[in-house]
């Protein structure tokens, strides 16, 4: 399946070069571009190709194992998901540190729209990436003296989107065996198809690609303790999620009140975090053991940390649905999102959620094309035509 970077340039080999020539004619600030190439230059010196590690007598019996799990994850991406590799995953880096970057976000006081930046090829984005996590720290601690609520998260691993080759990381390799296959389809899908200037898009098909892979690889190669526990974790991640879009649903009533003053406005976000903070509680006595959650709601909640967590979920049920209407066909899925990915931004995440809706509006020579293939023998050929409209069935979860 070829990679399909909706407005982007062509693979680069010297993608730091490249990137820090642009920087220079575009007038972007240099010291962040150059510790984000020192810190994927770093990178790449770490690396060794994952068939060296494993016949190095010297490496550790727990690391190979996990190697030769990812090497089954790689297998079933390409074979069964229909994810293109390119070169990833075939090398191991050791980078000695928890996190491979550090991403700021952050949102303004009173508003749950998160600050965006842009980068060259990759767009406008709604986090800042940091090699450093303190120098991460100290600008969160710029902007929160900007008036922003600010959110530092680590990031385990990240896609370079088909410009460099990336390997296996530290970071992530020690995390439960799902988790690691989670990361690493999650991480393809961006390398499959990438949207600048849509965050919530790209990641909300990620992780819906992620989540439906896993799925169908513990049904295939895992065990029944690994399908039970993944579904269980599954179900608390859906119960957390409700949890954060009513919040965030309470939030924006409150914003948007004309009556409020400013300090009644904030003593109700208070509330409404508290809240939140209460209902998950609530939800973690009845769970047993660890669940993952706790450092999250540990810490100071705000809206910055709201946008972060929803950044990767607004969409998920849309694409689910999506996914659902093409029969749980992941080429055709695939296909289908390609299409929504050209559409215009203020139309695409609007109608993800009604494909009728879609065909409506759009202009009447686009609508003619679509009912065609509606009724024509060909209806599963989208192309420019758009996705298949199928007849109306259920919207049922697959895997």
């Amino acid at each position: 399946m070829p990679r399909d970077k909706i407005g982007l340039v062509p693979h680069c080999i010297g993608f730091p070069a490249v990137l820090l020539a642009t920087c220079v004619l575009s007038g972007c600030t240099l010291p962040y571009y150059a510790q984000a190439i020192g810190g994927e230059a770093a990178i790449m010196r770490a690396e060794h190709p994952i068939t060296r590690v494993l016949a190095d007598p010297a490496a550790a019996p727990a690391l190979k194992d996990r190697l030769r799990y990812v090497l089954a994850v790689r297998r079933f991406a390409r074979q069964r998901l229909g994810l293109a590799l390119h070169g990833d995953y075939r090398a191991y880096a050791d980078l000695h540190r928890p996190y491979a970057v550090w991403n700021v976000f952050a949102a303004r006081s009173f508003r749950l729209t998160l600050k965006r930046w842009c980068v060259p090829f990759a767009g406008c984005v709604t986090y800042r990436g940091y090699f450093s996590q303190q120098a991460a720290m100290r600008y969160a601690r710029r902007l929160a003296r900007q008036g922003y609520d600010v959110f530092v998260g680590g990031v385990p691993a990240f896609a370079t989107l088909g410009y460099l080759r990336d390997p296996v990381l530290s970071t992530f390799i020690g995390y439960r065996r799902t988790t690691v296959a989670h990361i690493i389809f999650h991480e393809l899908a961006h390398d499959l198809l990438y949207v600048p200037n849509a965050t919530t898009f790209d990641e909300s098909f990620a992780d819906t690609v992620a989540a439906v892979g896993v799925g169908r690889f513990l049904r295939d190669e895992g065990t029944a303790s690994e399908r039970l526990a993944y579904q269980r974790r599954r179900v608390r991640h859906k119960e957390v999620l409700a949890l954060v879009r009513a919040c965030r649903a309470r939030l924006a009533r409150l914003y948007a009140d004309p009556v409020l003053s400013l300090s009644e406005r904030a003593r109700a976000k208070q509330a409404a975090f508290q809240a939140l903070r209460r209902g998950f509680l609530g939800l973690a006595r009845d769970w047993h053991g660890d669940h993952g959650y706790g450092a999250f709601f540990r810490g100071p909640l705000n809206n910055a940390v709201l946008g972060a967590y929803i950044s990767y979920e607004g969409l998920v049920p849309a694409f689910r649905r999506l996914l659902a209407l093409e029969n749980g066909d992941l080429p055709m899925f695939f296909r289908a999102v390609r299409w929504y990915a050209r559409l215009p931004a203020s139309l695409r995440d609007r109608e993800l959620d009604s494909r009728r809706g879609l065909v409506e509006r759009l202009p009447p020579f686009q609508q003619t094309k679509i009912r065609h293939a509606l009724q024509g023998p060909r209806t599963r050929i989208m192309g420019t035509q758009g996705p298949r409209l199928s007849r109306p069935v259920e919207h049922r979860p697959h895997d």
